[in-house]
């Protein structure tokens, strides 16, 4: 029998209420459950925010440190993972910041081929790559909407409040965010379903 997805987010946002208050009651080995959880999401996460798994597997594990110190300020007005999410996310920023990822200007990245007739694996695969970096190499008030929204699948609200920005200017950096790209890659817009680009609407 299949569950529902609401059914089964419910399930998970119940698991995750239930290790929060064991951890809160003095149970610190229901964090693992915690980690075991969203470690996945999290390193997945921030690699898309500086492409080299070691790091992102460094930045996933800070975030769960923040996690670990920030539990007793979760007030439940929203769902953990929001409030996992967007704590990883500024986290994420910080330990950036302070040792950026170098990343090549965008002008520097060749335009994507357009995509063979008989689409080729290897192909297809250099195309979102340079995609992807191309999406790295936007300033980064456009880069992490981008991230959140299209590669790690939140939509509009949940990216709005993981950058604690308002929906409206959150559309408005993904609307800018597109426009730069297509500029600077002319026919992008062919090449939605090979790199994953889609024009999801809210």
């Amino acid at each position: 029998m299949t569950i529902p997805a609401t059914s089964a987010t419910q399930n998970g946002a119940d698991q995750d209420l239930a290790a929060v208050r064991r951890v809160l009651a003095g149970d610190l080995s229901a964090f693992e459950q915690i980690v075991q959880r969203w470690q996945g999401p999290l390193v997945n996460m921030a690699w898309r925010y500086c492409r080299d798994r070691r790091r992102a597997e460094e930045l996933a594990q800070e975030a769960f440190v923040r996690a670990w110190r920030g539990l007793p300020k979760w007030r439940g007005e929203s769902s953990f993972s929001t409030w996992l999410f967007a704590l990883a996310a500024n986290a994420f920023r910080s330990e950036l910041k302070k040792f950026p990822t170098v990343l090549v200007p965008m002008e520097e990245i060749a335009e994507p081929s357009r995509p063979a007739e008989q689409p080729n694996a290897l192909e297809e695969r250099a195309r979102k790559d340079a995609v992807r970096r191309a999406v790295l190499a936007l300033p980064p008030r456009y880069r992490e909407p981008v991230i959140l929204f299209y590669f790690h699948e939140m939509d509009v609200a949940a990216a709005a409040r993981t950058m604690s920005l308002p929906e409206g200017t959150l559309k408005a950096r993904l609307a800018r965010a597109r426009e730069l790209l297509r500029r600077r890659f002319p026919h992008l817009a062919d090449q939605h379903a090979a790199m994953e680009w889609t024009e999801r609407e809210a």
